[in-house]
């Protein structure tokens, strides 16, 4: 699911250039049947915070026997989350983690200095027709944390701190936001949030983090007098106190920041360094294909096949 199709981010003009810094306009691709919409990287927004890519996958139906087979493939200098609303995938990487992603629940992939992991629809899954709709984000790691050793955190739906009231559910799935701190580790201050709003609701954004984007799943919302629909992404001026009201039929978003890294990151396929030299290590080390002393390893019960390293 790695594509880079050019997008064409839309300024902001009158009141909201006081609030909104970007506007993202994700385009869509269909990949034979399943949609992908990409908000980043942007050309003129490479990251939010730490979150430096972001997709929206589906929402999509499947038939009996249909599904994503995304083959074993590398990570490096990142972290990964596949938040659903609907649907599951199956999760597998080299260190031997064997888990199925579920709608609510946070699957935490650190690939740190290398990891390989697939994502699959399989098994019983595609004995029925079925449904797939989610989020799949890329958090870039600081330079202490690019060399880590990999590690993978399951936090089950329950475990994720939970905001109710006043028109408005805020599911808190990384970092800190509204007093509350998320269950799994993060190497860099950063929050992230899947907030439901009834219509008329409104909902402030944190003012105590550098970067902030919000992302509309559904629904519509209105910042400074201007209306924003889904599939698109809001990005604020740092320091600005934001609120955003949903429209009439509510909104479900996605809010996401925090503070932004020592540098840009280079990105290259699934892997993402501050230094090309890194990028080129990784290359190399995927080419030679040694799975069995090399940097990677295919994941245990995934093992039969691998995406191989594009030409380009």
């Amino acid at each position: 699911m790695s594509w880079n199709p050019a997008l064409d981010p839309d300024c902001p003009i009158g009141d909201a250039v006081d609030a909104i810094e970007t506007v993202i306009v994700p385009r869509a691709r269909d990949l034979g049947g399943f949609e992908v919409r990409r908000a980043l990287p942007a050309p003129r927004r490479q990251m939010v915070g730490p979150f430096i890519f972001f997709d929206q996958m589906g929402p999509a139906e499947f038939l009996t026997g249909k599904g994503i087979d995304v083959r074993p493939h590398p990570h490096i200098g990142l972290a990964t989350v596949t938040y659903l609303y609907k649907g599951k995938i199956h999760h597998r990487d080299s260190l031997g983690t064997d888990q199925w992603i579920e709608p609510g629940a946070v699957n935490w992939m650190v690939a740190g200095h290398g990891i390989t992991h697939s994502e699959r629809t399989d098994g019983e899954v595609r004995a029925h027709p079925h449904a797939l709709f989610g989020i799949q984000t890329w958090v870039a790691l600081p330079e202490a944390a690019e060399d880590s050793p990999a590690l993978f955190e399951h936090a089950p739906k329950a475990s994720l701190p939970l905001l109710d009231g006043e028109g408005k559910q805020v599911r808190l799935i990384l970092g800190t936001a509204y007093g509350e701190t998320a269950p799994v580790q993060v190497f860099s201050e950063t929050f992230y949030a899947d907030a439901l709003l009834e219509a008329g609701a409104r909902i402030p954004l944190p003012d105590d983090h550098e970067d902030r984007g919000v992302y509309v799943i559904s629904g519509d919302v209105t910042v400074a007098g201007d209306r924003f629909e889904a599939g698109q992404m809001l990005v604020f001026r740092s320091g600005d106190k934001v609120s955003l009201t949903a429209g009439a039929q509510g909104a479900r978003l996605m809010l996401l920041g925090g503070a932004t890294l020592e540098g840009p990151r280079h990105i290259w396929w699934n892997f993402v360094a501050s230094s090309k030299d890194r990028i080129d290590a990784a290359k190399e080390a995927w080419r030679a294909g040694d799975w069995a002393h090399g940097r990677f390893q295919l994941p245990p019960g995934d093992d039969a096949d691998f995406i191989p390293l594009p030409d380009k």
